[in-house]
């Protein structure tokens, strides 16, 4: 994993230079090789290479599975080579090891650090595309064996494996694939999958599961992150009319090394895939222009990708896109086995600490009913979603960070963080963490797609129409494989649908394609599934964009209503209760005056309001 450090080769501006020292946490003292200047940057604006592309590549959402697993296998070639210094002799031996040429091996690490990026080390599409040197037969035939003949309990071989593959292929007249081809196929089944089935659960936990206790791997910021969910146990209200509308959720990011808190998310839908995405997106992005423009003047230094991310088995955290994305970016999944909590329960022990800080918050729903008591959280409720976000910033960088950790031997994330950084008598520093060069991107590759063929009309995604000139190119496009209309991706940011970002297959990068008719208005996707399923009550209604977008327009109009109604019913209630209490406090002064003197009797002076009398209710009703 890249850092910055002192000694190490950057460029800023595009000017060689080497790194004198680390100045704070967030700046660096830098040397220009040109001239032997020095200079005072941000860590934040140096790169590892002059050459890194402006345009990210987000090809991996176009290839199928198996040539995803051979850009992966690439990768796991050239990995070793990447970190630290290489010699020509550490070359030639990948070369040896995968059976590939050293040139290739160069080729491929020259390609890798252009980008960064995984998949650019995808094959080139090749002229005859589609025509496969294995039919798609052979390729079952392939998948069916090595499930139901390798990946079982008498461990045979892949030689054997490969002569009962041949015996099936000449059985049913297909082409006999090289042992090569299944030695390579073998190679990528996933450790845990193949321990577990050819040797049994028992050798799995012995041999691939961690020992309980310390957190493996852990050593230093980034190397492990923590993710997770949970309820916040404040009630928020909207941004109009300050009304309560629920508890929000919470995903954070947390780093196993020092306890920092790397990113978090706030939602009002449940956890999904999409809060995980833009929890991650987060904790990776530099974070001194997000806390700029909230006006806190703190320190945030903990950005970068992460080189694992350890998840519970949740379902929004297995999902094919995570999976993809983290896999773009060299980015390892590792879920907890269930019921085997062998690691450190990070994540849990931050939201204990975090809820407990919320329980001195109005509108607070407490840990539980008892403590909660007669509590009226609704009532009470003050804090917008906005602003229940800027109080965990606050509270995570002033507070969170600098405040002790039990988890760190009594010291604060923070100076663990930096203790780290620049190293101690008994452990080298590991520099600061290097910034992912282009965050939008790397947050769209976290977001959901879906595939959609172009029309006259644009793209119908979510049953909305988009269009830009961009798209006019691929308008009734056909795909030669299949003779079908061709499908692109598209991305979107559930939180705002006005837009999708189309994945242009030339130069596989997401190009913004708002709604064809921009006179509608910005809505999420939440609000779009309302719609939709109050037009789908309806059996003679079918899904249709006006309609939808009327229905959206229908529903705000009701809540602005609902939301006018009980304001007015409030308002009602306040003003009966102020007459009750008026009408009570004269009774009671002339009840005093009565009683002071027996035998009078009230009089009412001329200079008296004669609609200040007092009338005691059902005085006019005469009882039979």
């Amino acid at each position: 994993m890249k850092s910055i450090r002192p000694g190490q080769l950057v460029y800023w501006r595009d000017s060689a230079s080497i790194v004198v020292e680390l100045k704070g946490l967030i700046e660096a003292v830098i040397r220009r090789i040109e001239d032997s200047s020095t200079e005072v940057v941000r860590c934040a604006d140096l790169k590892f290479s002059p050459e890194i592309d402006s345009v990210r590549d987000s090809s991996h959402l176009t290839q199928d599975q198996a040539a995803w697993d051979e850009t992966l296998e690439r990768f796991a070639i050239i990995k070793p080579l990447l970190e630290g210094r290489r010699s020509v002799e550490d070359v030639k031996n990948a070369a040896e090891r995968s059976g590939k040429s050293v040139p290739t091996i160069y080729r491929w690490l020259k390609r890798f650090e252009k980008t960064n990026l995984v998949s650019s080390l995808s094959k080139s599409a090749r002229v005859d595309k589609g025509h496969g040197r294995l039919s798609k037969e052979v390729q079952n035939v392939i998948t069916d064996l090595i499930e139901n003949y390798y990946l079982q309990i008498e461990r045979r071989n892949v030689t054997q494996l490969h002569k009962r593959i041949v015996e099936v292929c000449k059985s049913r007249g297909l082409p006999e694939p090289h042992l090569n081809t299944i030695y390579g196929r073998v190679s990528g089944i996933d450790d845990e999958i193949n321990v577990k089935k050819r040797h049994g659960s028992k050798a799995y936990r012995d041999n691939l599961l961690p020992a309980i206790g310390k957190f493996p791997g852990a050593e230093y910021p980034n190397a492990v992150v923590q993710i997770d969910h949970t309820p916040v146990d404040v009630i928020i209200v909207d941004d109009q009319h300050r009304l309560p509308i629920g508890r929000p959720y919470l995903t954070i990011a947390i780093d196993v090394a020092t306890k920092m808190v790397t990113g978090f998310c706030l939602t009002l839908e449940p956890p999904s895939a999409l809060s995980a995405g833009l929890c991650i997106a987060h904790a990776v992005q530099e974070k001194s222009n997000w806390l700029a423009k909230r006006d806190i003047l703190a320190e945030w230094p903990i950005h970068g990708k992460m080189g694992k991310i350890h998840l519970d088995n949740a379902k929004e955290f297995r999902g094919a896109m995570l999976q993809r994305a983290c896999e773009l970016h060299d980015i390892v999944l590792e879920y907890r086995p269930r019921h085997q909590p062998n690691y450190g329960p990070h994540v849990e022990r931050a939201f204990r600490t975090f809820m407990t800080e919320c329980h001195a918050l109005e509108g607070t729903t407490f840990s539980n009913v008892k403590a909660k008591a007669d509590y009226n959280s609704e009532q009470k409720a003050c804090l917008t979603l906005g602003e229940l976000e800027l109080w965990f910033t606050i509270f995570f960088v002033y507070s969170y960070h600098n405040n002790k950790h039990s988890g760190n031997d009594g010291i604060p994330p923070i100076k663990k963080f930096a203790q780290l950084v620049y190293g101690s008598d008994t452990q080298l520093g590991v520099g600061l963490p290097a910034r992912v060069e282009d965050e939008e991107t790397f947050r769209l590759d976290f977001t959901p797609y879906l595939e959609r063929t172009i029309q006259q009309t644009g793209a119908l995604v979510n049953y909305i129409h988009y269009y830009s000139p961009v798209l006019r190119k691929w308008i009734k496009a056909m795909d030669r494989n299949t003779n079908r209309s061709k499908k692109f991706i598209f991305a979107y940011d559930p939180r705002d649908i006005s837009v999708v970002y189309f994945l242009d297959p030339d130069t596989k990068t997401y190009v913004p394609i708002p709604y064809l008719n921009s006179a509608r208005p910005a809505i999420s996707y939440w609000e779009l599934k309302a719609a939709l399923k109050r037009i789908m009550n309806d059996p003679n209604n079918a899904p249709d964009e006006e309609k939808i977008f009327q229905g959206v327009t229908l529903m705000r109009k009701i809540e602005e209503s609902a939301i006018e109604s009980t304001r007015l019913a409030k308002a009602k209630r306040a003003r009966e209760k102020r007459s009750l209490r008026n009408v009570q406090r004269r009774r009671q002064s002339l009840g005093i005056h009565e009683v002071s003197k027996p035998d009078s009797h009230v009089e009412i002076s001329e200079d008296s309001n004669p609609f200040d009398e007092v009338i005691t209710p059902f005085d006019d009703i005469e009882l039979g």
